[in-house]
């Protein structure tokens, strides 16, 4: 039987991830004054876990960075040396070249190897460091003495079956990581090996039973100082080779800088050993396949997640909206039904509807994930932006559980770091310019995010000084940008999205190239969303985004033009109503616009923008429709409302070709296609129309 290898390399990857975010979380949160015992064994885990699964793929250059930093990390947690801001500094770099190792196995992606060489170099220096201090006293911090865990450890005696020397080996080098431990002949002749730990029975059963049978192992306890101290030497010298890493002799691993072919290896060619960490998910899964007595140890918690590829997903999701689409044909073609003589056929059509609608979204809840993937990311970009500016700054988040399409949660990471390192860098001022304004010398960024409706609301305020209104008038009349003294201040700030527009006063390796802010409204505007602007001067600013929840389904009104069919998203609809004649004007240079409570909305004729031949040619006969996005209004002509409805998006331009003023297509109840209207675009076309023929006239 052969075994794909290529899954468990995923699985560790992506594994790995987690425990370097989980890492980097805890650094940037830790008190380096008086650190937390339970955040130092929780980074010291994170990184072992990733040591003994790089150990066990052969990976050796992250297994060289994690072991220099996992024996930093114990002889901080053991009180052998104080955490210092140096330490958290080195531990966050360290962090980012075991994410670019990973990135090269995984992807063959390049690798800096000076980045990789000089991290070591600083891990290695601080570690001699700590061979040159003396073992520091208990100073009140929550790190314990040595001499009080010796305290409250147990003694552990683990009588064991025959089994082949390099099990043992292999578990006594496991079981080390618990704690000291030594190997002797029981009264009965057979192996023993006596462990002192603080852990657990349990914990001691976990790792013993990934290589032997509990059942055949005998566990008893005595008092702690029935066995003196092994040598250091027993528990952290050992070679990791000694140690039993490297669980599969003579495997192909996935190199840097190459593709890799799925890897396949011959279940006869399998050399059991341990894989380092019993809380490693890659190497219980591993486990499980190559070894049998696995599957007898006892099982403390049943797992509460699955991990599944997203194609899967994607393609269960695609599945299920054809579902959705053939009820719709199926509820229309018996609504014309007698309702009497078919009234059972009828009944079960109104319960597949629920049942479908049920289904839909829970399939579509599967994509949905937290925005802290988004989120956790901030906090280092944050810390490292301020300490080079010089600035101080208080990041806090709010709304990391709300929950986003992981496709639109992958897009939006790109806008909103562009949003906070504008933040930091522009918004925020200087600690002297701070307090001489008489605020406190540390700023406030904050990042939420909110569910309302059918969209999910996410917010970048800082309490800096503000947008500068005439800079940015100024440099917009320099750049030839329509400018006017009527302006909102909605319509000012907005000109900080023109290409190329930058108020900076110098060129940094962070900003002031003009470049990025005309990117992140074209990225959130392709994602069906739009960004407003509020700022006081000296208060700070607020740039909130607005986006669907998700882009596979959305909540439609469907409307007619003449014989065609067209979807508009309902989160742009304010409202429909039939005008009067006395409310339509012409006005020059704006063209047809209607009165709509005061308020005068360029009217925009469908028929007219796809060349439709309509039924209706005056607004007061047919129906208007005001839209509302990007902060700005228009009245939308059409001639009839049909409904609304929930209606599956598909990719027009994948399966055709990209239409201006279109954004997908539907498959209707009837089987027709129905053309899905990009309201956004179609109101910034209207509204760039109507400033060319202003221009024009004005120059006449």
């Amino acid at each position: 039987m052969a075994i794909d290898m290529s899954q468990f390399f995923q699985v560790f990857f992506e594994e790995t991830e987690e425990l370097l975010t989980e890492k980097e979380k805890l650094l940037l949160a830790i008190d380096v004054a008086d650190p937390s015992m339970d955040d130092i064994d929780a980074i010291f885990r994170a990184a072992h876990s990733i040591k003994g699964g790089a150990a066990t793929f052969g990976l050796t250059d992250m297994t060289e960075v994690t072991h220099i930093l996992e024996s930093l990390l114990d002889k901080i947690r053991k009180g052998e040396m104080s955490l210092t801001a140096e330490h958290v500094d080195v531990f966050l770099s360290a962090n980012d070249i075991l994410r670019m190792l990973r990135d090269g196995h995984r992807d063959g992606a390049a690798v800096d190897q000076d980045a990789v060489n000089e991290v070591l170099v600083r891990l290695a220096s601080l570690s001699e460091k700590a061979a040159s201090q003396p073992s520091l006293p208990s100073t009140g911090s929550n790190i314990q003495s040595v001499a009080a865990e010796n305290a409250s450890l147990r003694l552990f005696h683990i009588g064991l079956p025959e089994v082949p020397a390099r099990d043992v080996e292999a578990l006594a080098a496991e079981l080390g990581l618990l704690g000291a431990i030594e190997q002797a002949i029981g009264e009965d002749g057979k192996l023993v090996l006596h462990l002192k730990t603080s852990e657990s029975r349990d914990d001691i059963l976990a790792i013993c039973s990934f290589i032997l049978d509990p059942d055949d192992l005998v566990i008893t306890e005595s008092a702690a100082s029935a066995v003196p101290e092994p040598e250091a030497s027993s528990r952290n010298d050992a070679s990791d080779d000694d140690r039993g890493y490297g669980f599969f002799d003579n495997i192909e691993l996935p190199a840097i800088g190459r593709t890799e072919k799925p890897i396949v290896l011959q279940e006869g060619e399998i050399h059991p050993a341990p894989c380092g960490d019993s809380s490693s998910t890659m190497a219980t899964e591993v486990k499980k396949q190559v070894r049998q007595s696995a599957a007898k140890a006892p099982v403390n918690q049943e797992s509460t997640s699955i991990r599944v590829n997203i194609d899967k997903v994607d393609q269960m999701i695609n599945l299920v909206g054809e579902l959705v689409i053939t009820q719709a044909m199926i509820e229309q073609r018996t609504s014309m039904l007698d309702s009497m003589a078919y009234q059972r056929l009828l009944d079960s059509v109104a319960q597949l509807t629920r049942n479908t609608r049920d289904l839909q979204q829970a399939v579509m809840s599967i994509r949905m994930m937290p925005m802290d993937y988004v989120f956790s990311r901030f906090p280092r970009m944050v810390r490292d932006l301020a300490g080079k500016l010089g600035k101080r700054v208080d990041f806090i988040t709010q709304g990391a559980a709300t929950e986003l399409d992981k496709g639109l949660i992958e897009r939006i990471i790109d806008p909103l770091t562009h949003l906070v390192r504008n933040s930091v860098d522009h918004g925020i001022e200087m600690p002297e310019a701070r307090i001489a304004a008489g605020k406190s010398e540390v700023g406030k960024l904050t990042l939420s995010a909110t569910h309302q409706g059918g969209h999910i609301i996410i917010e970048v305020t800082d309490d800096g000084g503000g947008l500068n209104e005439e800079r940015i008038l100024a440099k917009a009349r320099q750049q030839g940008l329509p400018v006017s003294d009527n302006m909102t201040d909605s319509e000012i700030w907005h000109l900080i999205f023109a290409p190329g527009f930058s108020t900076a006063e110098a060129v940094t390796d962070v900003s002031g190239r003009g470049v990025g802010m005309d990117v992140v409204k074209r990225n959130i505007t392709a994602m069906g969303g739009y960004v407003e602007i509020h700022s006081a001067k000296g208060l700070g600013t607020t740039i909130t985004i607005f986006l669907p929840l998700t882009l596979a389904i959305l909540d439609g009104m469907s409307i007619k033009v003449g014989e065609e069919v067209f979807i508009l998203p309902l989160g742009y609809v304010a409202e429909s109503l039939q005008p009067d004649p006395a409310d339509i004007k012409e006005i020059a240079g704006r063209g047809r616009v209607v009165k709509v409570r005061g308020e005068y909305l360029p009217l925009i004729a469908l028929y007219q923008l796809f060349a439709i031949e309509p039924h209706f040619t005056d607004p007061t006969e047919g129906i208007v429709v005001i839209l509302e996005a990007e902060g700005n209004k228009a009245a939308l002509f059409i001639d009839e409302l049909l409904g609304q409805q929930h209606v599956v998006v598909k990719n027009l331009e994948s399966n055709y070709r990209k239409v201006a003023g279109i954004s997908g297509a539907t498959i209707m109840g009837d089987g027709g296609v129905a053309l899905i209207l990009d309201v956004p675009s179609i109101l910034r076309s209207n509204r760039q129309q109507n400033s060319n023929e202003s221009g024009l006239m004005a120059e006449n």
